[in-house]
């Protein structure tokens, strides 16, 4: 019988199951390959194990980064890559690290730098979910840390300003939209009509920057330029995510059915063989980590 496992991440709002990018990155690959994890919200991330969210414990294992997790669940033979050639496979790292590099600073500005979307919606809603007095710190600390992550990989020569390096973010992140598009084209999913490692991090970057409801939407107002990419989420969102929860807390219990239970190496699955389960209870801790 294989060993349970936990994953601890922020919770969710405005219809996500969290509203951590790298949280939703593990839970919709958890999804994709049938990992059977249970999944608990938390507000403190100074009470996981390693301080980092998402973090993923099995027994005695504790391992945190969702490229870590991802390879952990695969090595238990939950792989949503299973079909996917050599080819593909160097196209998902190339797309991972242009997301990374192109994306994730327009993401981070757009949450936790400017500044009337971090005062009137990022800033409230943590503050509401972190106890006190953490609530009046933590805030404040993950934004000096996504504006610091921002300078350090944007903020050389020849952007010396933050207003050019605002306007530089933005400009890549459109970019980037663009070319996932694109690639996407008419297709349900990045590789065909089974989800991989590619389209759980396309949607953990993606849903949180098309749901949340920011007064300053200059990168929402682009996404949704692109149906697309709104469709992918959505297909996602309802296909792999239709939960029913008592509490808002959202614990999910993410089960497999029986047949892919016994398979030696588990497949991928597909939008019309996903079975869900669902509960609800309440875990405190923290953090959507910059």
């Amino acid at each position: 019988m294989a060993a349970p496992m936990e994953l601890s991440c922020w919770g969710g709002d405005w219809g996500l199951p969290s509203l951590h990018p790298e949280s939703l990155t593990v839970m919709a690959y958890a999804k994709f390959s049938g990992a059977p994890l249970t999944v608990n919200t938390i507000n403190n991330s100074w009470r996981t194990p390693k301080g980092d969210i998402p973090v993923l414990i099995s027994e005695d294992i504790v391992i945190s980064q969702p490229a870590k997790i991802l390879n952990f669940l695969r090595k238990q033979k939950y792989n949503a890559d299973y079909e996917l050639s050599a080819k593909q496979g160097a196209d998902t790292l190339a797309y991972i690290a242009l997301l990374e590099e192109k994306l994730l600073p327009a993401l981070l500005h757009t949450f936790w730098v400017e500044a009337e979307n971090y005062c009137s919606v990022t800033k409230p809603w943590f503050a509401s979910r972190i106890p006190f007095p953490l609530s009046l710190y933590l805030p404040g600390k993950m934004s000096r840390e996504a504006l610091n992550r921002i300078l350090l990989t944007k903020g050389g020569p020849p952007l010396y300003s933050l207003s050019e390096v605002e306007a530089q973010i933005y400009r890549d992140a459109k970019e980037c939209l663009n070319l996932l598009s694109k690639r996407l084209g008419t297709s349900q999913f990045f590789f065909g009509n089974t989800p991989t490692t590619l389209d759980a991090f396309v949607f953990g970057f993606l849903a949180p920057v098309y749901k949340v409801c920011f007064p300053r939407v200059q990168l929402q107002e682009h996404l949704k330029q692109l149906p697309n990419l709104c469709r992918f989420c959505d297909d996602i969102l309802t296909c792999y995510f239709r939960l029913t929860v008592s509490d808002p807390a959202l614990l999910i219990s993410l089960q497999m059915d029986d047949n892919l239970r016994k398979s030696p190496q588990h497949p991928p699955r597909k939008l019309t063989t996903l079975k869900l389960a669902a509960g609800g209870e309440e875990s405190p801790l923290n953090r959507l980590s910059p």
